[in-house]
């Protein structure tokens, strides 16, 4: 049950805690903090039996103390009470009342006759509640002042937490230091720069941590700033007897200690470990020694290993482990660990079942691939599906194209009247040879030169041949130049192997034939 404070307002929105966590049934802010639940409170007391004339009251942040009534006031829990300080006056909340606040007492070895329990003045009227807001409002600036002058004096030490006592007369410092530090010229500042008297009070580190509260590494507060009163010594062995890696960052909370939780589950451990073998025991088999690597406490399972072979790991149950100990024992060799990890029967494991049709949970864990290596592989394929369609469009090369690659640069297509005249039969050509220059004169037919007609060879010239200039028509076969003109039809002459030294001789008496034609022009 909360506070009238901590309730929602017309639109929905909660208004938070306007009581700065002083709520009087104490259970929210930090009301909650260190807070007893009174199982007692519901119970009366025997016929005779007074009640408990002392009384708990908590200050800022579970600072708590023990008060006695001694004017007798009807006091419950959550009433503010002023109580008496060292000078002055304070302002308190009552947390605890009637039998528990014995128990308390005798926890925090504290005796009632002693001069640790102070007495409590009276009810705080509204001018002590006034005094005490005003005086909670100002620890903030004066934590950020007081940490700029321990920063010009160059102290080694961390401001942590200020209070203001009740009456607004005194305050309390909180710092950590590592080593002593001598802060008698910072008492003095601080006193002329506040108008107050002050008190440094030094406190560890898990003090410090339970004083502002945090988040632990569980994602819950932190136990020593809610529940946890007593901090008892934590050391590694506790991390050792759990299996867990000696890591320091995993290990530390936030005070920069261990973790108080490492002593909760320890004693369990403990007991789980008796039934184990020691981790520096060897086992003997008949292929050799074994060693111990790791254990799974929870599943009573060990891993082995050969000294020899160290980088298989064999696992065997702790039935098992007990069997080969006490045959070693009895100084008998056991079998070999392959053996005893067949007999092992792993248990199906029951896996997530999708009985109402829902989608999987894990449908998003599965990186997407981009969309770009998409698009690129279209571009592929489409590049591909181009060229074997062109390929499938290209006419079947001759023999003679095939033998002998043309170098020369691919022109573009024009329209062509191939048919043929009468009496002539249409031959088959090339796309090589379908491409001519313009010194043609009938596309698919040739002139031939009359000088030319006997061919040495007997070989005939395929239709479509170029036609040769008048100049070169005129001359003998002695004056004939050894080249050929490159827009001239090359002659089919067959499987020969040295076809490639007469492309080279041609192409050098092509030179000189046309040097000769120019001198006889």
């Amino acid at each position: 049950m909360s506070c009238s404070g901590c309730s929602t307002n017309k639109n929905g929105v909660p208004k938070g805690c306007k009581s700065n966590g002083n709520c009087a049934t104490g259970s929210c802010g930090s009301g909650n903090k260190l807070a007893v639940f009174d199982w007692l409170s519901n119970m009366t007391l025997p016929t005779g039996e007074a009640p408990f004339n002392i009384y708990e009251v908590r200050f800022k942040n579970g600072r708590k103390h023990f008060y006695k009534n001694l004017e007798k006031l009807t006091l419950s829990m959550g009433d503010i009470v002023a109580v008496e300080g060292t000078s002055g006056h304070d302002v308190g909340i009552v947390s605890l009342a009637g039998e528990l606040v014995k128990v308390q007492m005798k926890k925090r070895k504290i005796d009632a006759e002693g001069d640790e329990v102070k007495k409590i003045y009276r009810k705080a009227s509204q001018k002590d509640i006034d005094v005490w807001q005003n005086a909670r409002q100002r620890e903030q600036e004066t934590q950020r002042k007081g940490r700029e002058i321990i920063s010009k004096l160059g102290l080694k030490m961390k401001l942590s937490d200020v209070e203001y006592q009740g009456d607004g007369t005194k305050a309390t410092f909180y710092y950590t230091a590592d080593d002593r530090v001598d802060f008698r010229q910072l008492i003095r500042d601080l006193a002329s720069a506040f108008s107050i008297r002050v008190e440094m009070r030094q406190v560890g580190m898990r003090q410090e941590a339970a004083r502002l509260g945090g988040i632990g590494s569980c994602g819950r507060e932190l136990c020593c700033s809610t529940w946890l009163t007593d901090f008892r010594k934590v050391n590694t062995a506790a991390a050792r007897y759990q299996q867990l890696s000696l890591n320091p960052l995993k290990l530390a909370g936030q005070c920069g200690k261990l973790k108080c939780c490492l002593n909760f589950e320890l004693d369990t451990y403990l007991d789980a470990l008796k039934k184990f073998p020691k981790q520096d025991l060897v086992l003997k088999t008949e292929k050799g020694d074994a060693v111990f690597v790791k254990m799974d406490i929870f599943k009573g399972l060990l891993w082995y290993t050969y000294k020899e072979e160290s980088f298989k790991w064999f696992r065997i149950s702790l039935e098992q482990t007990q069997e080969i100990i006490e045959l070693n024992t009895n100084n008998e060799l056991a079998s070999p660990l392959e053996e005893y990890e067949s007999e092992i029967v792993e248990e199906p494991k029951v896996d997530f079942e999708n009985v109402v049709g829902q989608d999987s949970l894990t449908r998003f864990d599965t990186p997407k691939k981009p969309r770009r290596n998409k698009r690129r592989g279209k571009r592929i394929s489409n590049n591909r599906s181009k060229d074997n369609r062109a390929k499938e469009s290209r006419p079947n090369k001759t023999a003679t194209d095939k033998q002998k690659p043309d170098n020369r640069k691919p022109r573009p297509n024009r329209a062509r009247n191939n048919k043929p005249k009468e009496g002539e039969v249409k031959q088959k050509t090339s796309p090589n040879q379908q491409k001519r220059t313009q010194n043609t004169k009938q596309k698919g037919q040739v002139k031939q030169n009359p000088n030319q007609q006997k061919n040495p060879q007997g070989v005939q010239k395929s239709k479509g041949e170029v036609k040769k200039k008048p100049n070169q028509q005129k001359r003998t076969p002695e004056s004939k130049p050894k080249g050929k003109n490159p827009n001239q039809q090359k002659k089919a002459t067959g499987n020969k192997p040295n076809n490639q030294r007469r492309r080279n001789n041609n192409k050098k008496g092509n030179n000189n034939g046309n040097k000769n034609a120019e001198d006889n022009k």
